[in-house]
């Protein structure tokens, strides 16, 4: 049942936080950059990554209101399937509480409690989406302060700054590999970091922090070869079902090429 633990090749989920003018973008697309050769861009900001498009070489979607998880669910689907190396979301908050999001929803069922049952799933779906990609996927979130009424006595009542707050649903943050919160400096400073590059340090996100963090994802099991080694092995025993099943829940490892080899050793074998 339990087998010797062993460090695994990964895809990125960086989530770059930080208020209007922190970078988020174009800290991003220098990432990006360094990720990979094709990058898409999914752009909920008025079409600010176009800005860059002097600087940086993309594609990009603008999304535009009502920004419901389906909308993000197909534009993320769609990078996948058209052979992206890295994918940017700018921004997810605006999945959550952008015109037509998650809270919008919320409230247009009426803001109740048991109306959540309606709307977790399909943020649910959003993220898992996310994380099941076979891209390097870089999100953005806007950040915003967060304050607190807190008693005086007297029946006086002070605001209190509480720090800053992300703009998404809570818990979001324990989905990525490492989140990066940005300041008006345009200065990184790390929330969370499994990969430990950025932990107690903080500069300007360039193609050396990329380097860095390809060099981590790269070190430990090729996991292409191991999926695409067992999608083989079940072509050639004649197990279709469970070829395609297999194939299915581990697509984001696959290629297309071993998808079509297979798909085609069954078409071929049924036709005979």
């Amino acid at each position: 049942m339990f087998k010797k633990a062993s460090k695994q090749q990964s895809k990125l989920r960086l989530l770059l936080e930080g208020p209007s003018g922190s970078g988020k973008t174009f800290s991003a697309l220098t990432l990006a950059s360094g990720l990979g050769k094709k990058i898409a861009f999914i752009d909920t900001e008025k079409g600010s990554a176009s800005l860059y498009s002097d600087r940086f070489d993309f594609d990009v979607v603008n999304l535009m209101a009502p920004y419901t998880p389906e909308k993000f669910i197909s534009a993320i689907e769609g990078a996948a399937g058209d052979d992206y190396d890295v994918l940017i979301i700018d921004s997810t908050s605006h999945e959550w509480n952008g015109e037509g999001g998650c809270l919008d929803v919320y409230n247009a069922l009426g803001g109740r409690y048991q109306d959540w049952a309606k709307v977790t799933p399909r943020h649910t779906k959003f993220v898992e989406t996310i994380l099941k990609s076979p891209l390097h996927v870089i999100g953005t979130a806007r950040t915003k302060a967060d304050y607190a009424l807190s008693a005086k006595g007297n029946g006086k009542y002070k605001v209190e700054k509480l720090g800053t707050k992300t703009e998404q649903r809570d818990g979001l943050e324990y989905e990525f590999t490492t989140v990066l919160r940005l300041n008006q400096n345009h200065l990184f400073e790390a929330s969370k970091d499994r990969t430990n590059l950025f932990d107690g340090k903080e500069g300007i996100l360039d193609k050396t922090h990329a380097e860095m963090l390809i060099n981590w994802l790269n070190d430990g099991e090729d996991m292409t070869l191991i999926h695409e080694a067992k999608a083989r092995e079940l072509k050639e025993a004649g197990l279709k079902a469970e070829c395609g099943a297999y194939m299915k829940a581990n697509k984001s490892y696959i290629s297309k090429d071993v998808i079509n080899e297979c798909v085609s050793h069954f078409t071929k074998s049924e036709a005979a």
